[in-house]
This record gives C-alpha cells, sequence and structure tokens, in this order.
C-alpha cells in the first residue's frame, strides 16, 4: 500500500534536518529567488545543494517553492537556477506559473512539476488542464472542501496535496492585495506584511464602536488532527505543513506529532478519538495562535475566523536540545534555549520514543561546575537523567 507523504517546511538547514530526523517524508524550502517568503532565511545555492545530499542520503525528497508571481526582473536567472536543482538532485518544484513550468520542463526534465496552492485549483476539470500540461501535483486550494477533495480523488490519477496545518490566508490562497496598499509590501512575490492580522479599530457613521479590544480580520490557524483519517481514506498523496517561518521548536512538535498519528493510523488502519485528542494535545504545545479546521467542513463561519486582538506572544517553553547521553554516567549533555534552574519538572521528546516527564536536581555547566540556574541561551548544560535519551531530542517545561 502506498503510503501518505509528511511535507514540511524548513526556513534554513537546521529546520531541515529536525523535520527529516522528527518524521518528514519531504521538506520544501525557498530560495533566495522566486519565493514566496521574501522575510525566511531562505537557502542559498550551496544550501540548497546540501540540503539535496542530506535528503538523498536518508531516501527522502526536497521540493523547491518557486511560487512567486513573476515580473521581467524576476526571470533573469531562471534556466541556470532551473539546472542547477536538476543538477544536484532535488526532486521536483512548486510553481504557480505556467511559464516557469514550461521552462522547467526544457531545461530541467527531471524536475517534478507540482502546482502550488496559488493556483486555487478546487476542481476536476482544472486538475486535468494542469496534468495535460506535464504537471505531477497539484496543490489543492485551501478552499476546497473534504466532500470536493474525495469527488477530485474518484475523477484523477494524479498526486493531490492537501495543506493539514499551520497559518491560513484570509484571501484566496494568498491572492491578496492588503499588503500592496497598505505597506507597499507585495504579497504575491514574498513580502507580505499580514496586514490581515494588524489590530484595527471599526467605525460607523463616523463613531468608534469597538471599546474594549481591536479587531482584525485574520482566519485562525488550520489544525487538521481530527481530519487525518479523511483525508488517508480519501487517498490524498501528500500532507502538507506550513510555516517556513515557524522555529525549530515548532517544526519538531508538529511534524514529530503528525508522524506519530499518521503511523498509529497505519498501524490500526484507524485512528480512535483518544489516539486524536492525546496528539492534537502534543500538536497544540508549539502554537501561539488560535486552530480552526479551515474550509474542511465547508464554508467558514465565524468560529474560524480570529477578530480579538490575535498578537502571536512566543512561549518559552522549549528549553533546549539534546546534544548526546552517556549510558554509564547518565548524564545529559544539553543545549539550551530557554531559563530554567533546579526543580523545574521538564517533559523530554523525540521521534523515537514516548515523552519523558522529570524534575531536574543539580545542573552544572560544560566544565562540570554547578550552577543556580541555566540563563544563557546556547550554553552548553549538563545534568543526571535515568533514561536514555537521544541526540537531537528535545526537553520543555511540563
Amino acid at each position: 500500500m502506498k503510503k501518505v507523504e509528511l511535507l514540511a517546511p524548513a526556513g534554513n538547514l537546521q529546520k531541515l534536518k529536525m523535520a527529516y530526523l522528527y518524521g518528514a517524508d519531504a521538506v520544501y524550502v525557498g530560495g533566495k529567488s522566486f519565493s514566496l517568503r521574501a522575510r525566511a532565511s531562505n537557502f542559498t545555492l550551496d544550501d540548497i545543494k546540501e540540503a539535496a545530499e542530506f535528503a538523498l542520503s536518508l531516501g527522502k525528497k526536497l521540493y523547491i517553492t518557486m511560487n512567486v508571481v513573476p515580473h521581467n526582473v524576476d526571470l533573469i536567472e531562471l534556466e541556470e537556477y532551473l539546472k542547477f536543482l536538476e543538477s544536484v538532485n532535488v526532486t521536483g518544484i512548486i510553481v504557480s506559473s505556467l511559464y516557469i513550468a514550461s521552462v522547467a520542463k526544457e531545461v530541467a526534465p527531471k524536475l517534478e512539476r507540482h502546482l502550488s496552492t496559488q493556483d486555487s485549483v478546487t476542481n476536476s476539470n482544472a486538475i486535468k488542464y494542469y496534468e495535460n500540461k506535464g504537471f505531477s501535483r497539484v496543490v489543492l486550494g485551501r478552499e476546497t472542501t473534504l466532500k470536493e477533495m474525495a469527488e477530485i480523488r474518484k475523477n484523477t490519477d494524479l498526486e493531490l496535496e492537501v495543506f493539514i496545518h499551520g497559518g491560513m490566508c484570509t484571501s484566496y490562497s494568498g491572492r491578496c492585495m492588503l499588503s500592496n496598499y497598505m505597506t507597499n509590501r507585495d504579497a504575491n512575490r514574498g513580502g507580505c506584511a499580514h496586514s490581515c492580522r494588524w489590530n484595527y479599530d471599526i467605525y460607523k457613521d463616523g463613531n468608534k464602536l469597538n471599546t474594549d479590544e481591536f479587531f482584525n480580520i485574520g482566519s485562525k490557524d488550520l489544525n487538521a488532527t481530527y481530519y487525518i483519517k479523511d483525508l488517508l481514506d480519501i487517498g490524498v498523496d501528500s500532507l502538507k505543513i506550513e510555516g517556513r517561518m515557524k522555529s525549530l521548536y515548532y517544526i519538531a512538535v508538529v511534524v514529530g506529532g503528525y508522524r506519530k498519528l499518521i503511523d498509529k493510523y497505519y498501524e490500526n488502519n484507524d485512528l480512535s478519538i483518544e489516539d486524536i485528542k492525546y496528539f492534537e494535545s502534543e500538536i497544540l504545545k508549539a502554537e501561539n495562535r488560535e486552530t480552526g479546521c479551515g474550509f474542511y467542513k465547508g464554508k467558514v463561519t465565524c468560529n474560524e475566523q480570529l477578530y480579538s486582538d490575535s498578537t502571536e506572544i512566543p512561549t518559552k517553553d522549549f528549553l533546549g536540545i539534546v546534544q548526546a547521553y552517556d549510558e554509564e554516567t547518565n548524564i545529559l549533555t544539553l543545549e539550551q534555549r530557554n531559563y530554567f534552574e533546579k526543580g523545574y519538572v521538564v517533559e523530554f521528546f523525540g521521534p523515537n520514543h514516548d515523552n519523558y516527564t522529570f524534575e531536574i536536581d543539580k545542573v552544572y555547566d560544560e566544565e562540570m561546575n554547578e550552577l543556580d540556574a541555566c540563563r544563557h541561551p546556547l550554553q552548553i548544560i549538563k545534568f543526571e537523567v535515568p533514561f536514555k535519551l537521544d541526540k537531537y531530542d528535545m526537553m520543555r517545561k511540563k
């Protein structure tokens, strides 16, 4: 049985490697050109080469986003870029422009061509059109319902990719002009200022209506934990997580959570409500915005929108990354990320084991000098833990 692909985002090489290690079958990244995340770190040519080699070493896939709406100036180095991607064994490209796709077919024919969600494909006839243009996969518009996905699946053999988690655009799959008008930053060329998530006052006939809080028109983040079974039963080929600008911790938690949820489905050919609730609670440990089901059930209601102040407040739950574990001494070596001290109750999690809870006793620096507290991000910390941990496991507040 062909298993679904879990597709994760990455904004840099460290996040890419963590996404693979925590269970992603494929990762998508943006280069310095042609990408719709201008403010992400994005990948140099050397980064892309290293990423492709790392993916190949694991038997996994790498996709490059080229979904910008191109102007003439954007196309100057197109052919050279495509040839480079093919030469370093990138799996495929994600595009919204038929011109970029046609050039790729001519100069880099080994690259798979995936149609971006920017094209808002939500019906079988459009998919047939793009299939005839040589695309191997369509990323369905985020406005597609589960019922529509099932009907589309019956009418095409083309690979279907669906978003399952992350930010939702208030406009139709990113076709928004608010950022252009309000900040002169083009959302369709990578510069979205997320104007829908700003805080607004509401006026009617010159009178301010909101008195206690601001108003915004942003969407809740998508969360598909309750719909993974439906998507797998339908026969979707790829489940996509959004978030190339998200943190390393977010990538590990969300990718790891969905990996284990999907594996549980294949293990039992089903998912119990207890399984779903557990993995949803795990995945939500990475969230700092409210989540909803998007368009899965049909047209969105007020329950899928954010109307009050949606300011994101980063948590400080992520405490560190495991660097090593000595099984003879039970000493853990940890790269610290946020403040913690003796007496903290923490939780360790990783891709290869269940969560472990532990109360920290004495903590030491790299030279085994005892510390009263761990205050400095990226400092190497050591302390005793009575269970084995793997490199790249993570520690967070319980």
